[in-house]
């Protein structure tokens, strides 16, 4: 089918998204001898863990795009291993370089560009917001107070979203199909459905709207730039050689 649908093995595609990392250094062969079991390994834990909650596949590409901001460091291609782990973490660093979901068009290009990525692949990471929710805090301004979204979706979100208090209350980010990974978050961005303002901020009379509009009526074309978006995400200065560390525990530092 064309669309990935929400079970283990679609979200396990998404998992390895976020070892997508075009590099010389890099190999797809990196753990055959280090690690022979590990693609075994990696797929029954995440299987496992997306069996019993969908909502991983999104935290998985979440992850993905928070690493790689902050470090400067569907489709399938081939797996690029060897991407070391880094020896410290800073939360400040994260808040800084990560786009904030209430920046406008501007300023996420500007974002993105200074990472080295390009507009097509602002748009084409955004659609990445095809599965995953948001907390009620992220959006309630748009929902309340901006003119450019759907009244029948704004007073559905108010409703489970109030004008004070409430900030963890959870919405879908595409309330059309939350748990497909498709085109529908663009053609949502059409009709001014975008649950955040930097959602709609895509498709608001700018430069972007006819690549959102593209995307909305050709899959494949979006499958395509979100492939290539995620490996170009994936290049921004990984940590390969002696820089970083293997870690032993995934969960800390060696």
């Amino acid at each position: 089918m064309a669309f990935l649908r929400a079970h283990p093995y679609s979200f396990l595609l998404l998992f390895f998204f976020a070892f997508a990392i075009a590099s010389a250094q890099l190999s797809p062969s990196f753990y055959d001898k280090a690690c022979p079991g590990a693609f075994r390994a990696i797929r029954s834990a995440v299987y496992s863990a997306v069996l019993k909650e969908h909502r991983m596949g999104a935290s998985l590409l979440r992850l993905h795009f928070h690493d790689c901001f902050v470090n400067l460091g569907g489709p399938t291609w081939t797996v690029q291993l060897g991407r070391r782990d880094a020896t410290t973490a800073s939360f400040s660093d994260a808040n800084i370089n990560i786009p904030k979901p209430t920046s406008d068009l501007s300023t996420l290009i500007s974002d993105f560009s200074n990472k080295g990525l390009s507009t097509t692949d602002l748009i084409a990471l955004s659609g990445a917001h095809t599965i995953g929710q948001a907390r009620c805090t992220t959006f309630r301004t748009r929902i309340y107070n901006e003119t450019d979204i759907n009244t029948s979706l704004a007073t559905s979100l108010q409703s489970n979203c109030p004008s004070t208090g409430g900030d963890d209350k959870l919405s879908s980010l595409d309330a059309s199909t939350p748990y497909t990974f498709d085109s529908c978050y663009f053609k949502n961005l059409v009709s001014n459905k975008g649950l955040l303002h930097s959602d709609q901020q895509l498709y608001s009379g700018g430069s972007t709207d006819s690549q959102v509009s593209g995307y909305s009526s050709n899959l494949a074309k979006f499958f395509a730039d979100f492939k290539a978006a995620m490996i170009n995400m994936g290049s921004i200065s990984p940590l390969t050689g002696s820089d970083g560390e293997i870690r032993k525990n995934c969960r800390k530092t060696n």
